[in-house]
């Protein structure tokens, strides 16, 4: 399968990390690959250690990159006790896999209601039917509305508990007439699709996504040796917010310093060549000690 995914801020990310020839960089969220590509031919001694939820991430063959079927909220247990000179998060979706998946992240296609991350979930993975097919309205509403600032959560949640005492919810399809109900015809007809928040989060809530990036800039910025950087790309306010505190009570403990005060953002010529990169925020620390 051919990579569709087109790396956003590339240059960003990695001239904000001040690698050396002989780097070691951690790409926490290989994806498509394109921030590793780009650091080997900056860089042609330099080593990735590559990590990915999803096995089909994998499709290079170059002895520079170590690449592992793992979240990277386990780096630790990647890493051991190696410390990196650099790590990359970039936390938006893969085109690849919204395109080709199959596992339900698009309201585009008819697909299987899943919207994890893991290319083969067991039985005992969270699904997105599981949380649509058996949570509480409240719950529903809760998670619409806390991960995906959807301001119609309690509709769409009552409008979903309404749907499936009559059949279970399936697929994506399923999904979005639900919430087409659910929601004012005006709002249907905005700038961004009615589907999107509620996709959003449960997305974020299926891979519990807010959990494990707390979890892996913690460890992330202990992999890293003094005077390494981290890049982090976050997509929305959630993430970003996220990403924002951490950083700045590292600052405040001593513990690192901001490469830059405010997020970078990508330029006009790129979020007219890939609409994607409009949302994206790029931040950057150093560790100190």
């Amino acid at each position: 399968m051919d990579s569709v995914h087109r790396t956003v801020l590339l240059n960003e990310t990695i001239d904000g990390l001040n690698l050396k020839s002989d780097s070691i960089v951690l790409d926490a969220t290989f994806g498509g690959g394109g921030h590793s590509a780009e650091i080997l031919r900056r860089f042609p001694k330099a080593k990735i250690v590559a990590l990915d939820q999803d096995k089909k991430a994998w499709r290079q063959n170059d002895v520079r990159i170590s690449f592992h079927n793992e979240n990277f909220s386990n780096l630790d247990k990647i890493l051991k006790n190696e410390k990196v000179d650099g790590i990359i998060f970039d936390l938006g979706l893969s085109s690849d896999q919204l395109e080709n998946s199959g596992r339900g992240f698009s309201f585009m296609k008819d697909e299987p209601l899943l919207m994890t991350m893991k290319e083969n979930p067991s039985s005992e993975d969270l699904t997105a039917s599981d949380i649509v097919n058996t949570w509480s309205e409240k719950s529903l509403a809760d998670i619409i509305y806390g991960y995906g600032e959807e301001k119609y959560s309690r509709r769409i949640a009552k409008e979903i508990v309404n749907a499936r005492q009559k059949a279970e919810i399936k697929t994506t399809s399923d999904l979005v007439k639900i919430i087409k109900s659910a929601v004012p015809a005006v709002y249907r007809r905005g700038r961004l699709h009615f589907a999107t928040r509620a996709f959003q989060a449960l997305r974020i809530a299926v891979n519990d996504e807010l959990g494990v990036l707390q979890t892996g800039l913690e460890k992330g910025l202990a992999s890293l040796k003094v005077g390494g950087r981290m890049s982090v790309i976050s997509f929305h306010s959630l993430e970003d917010r996220i990403t924002k505190k951490f950083f700045k009570i590292m600052e405040k403990e001593g513990r690192a310093i901001l490469i830059n005060k405010k997020p970078i953002l990508a330029s006009e010529k790129e979020v007219k060549n890939n609409i994607r990169s409009r949302s994206a925020k790029l931040r950057i620390l150093e560790k100190r000690q």
